[in-house]
């Protein structure tokens, strides 16, 4: 069973950025794949961003490429998401996720943490 925590979030102004954490125990995190994912209000879930287990592959959404950088510590258990240049269009509250392969499908992984608030004001 492996739990997950997000921190890292808050409130800016368009254009600042925020590094997202993400902290996991009770297993082995160096095994899984890990994503992030988010919710807009009254929004279906999204994928943003994925990393293999390795961390030699990652994955992006089209509306976060060249802006989101995604990178994993396994001797820390803890993957992070960088956002640079955040815009209004990113609030959302945003979810990691492990699963056993990093995919764009949010039904494929099998643990979540409870999110993190991102607000961006224009």
């Amino acid at each position: 069973q492996v739990q997950l925590v997000e921190s890292g979030g808050g409130s800016v102004q368009a254009g600042e950025s925020l590094r997202l954490s993400c902290a996991a125990s009770g297993g082995t995190f160096s095994r899984h794949a890990m994503g992030w994912f988010r919710q807009a209000p009254e929004k279906e879930r999204e994928f943003v961003s994925a990393i293999s287990w390795t961390g030699r592959s990652t994955f992006y959404a089209e509306s976060v490429k060249g802006r989101f950088t995604i990178s994993r510590d396994s001797a820390n258990n803890t993957m992070y998401l960088q956002m640079n240049n955040l815009k209004p269009e990113d609030t959302a509250v945003y979810f990691c996720a492990a699963g056993v392969v990093g995919t764009t499908r949010s039904d494929v992984y099998d643990y979540w943490g409870q999110g993190t608030q991102v607000t961006v004001s224009s």
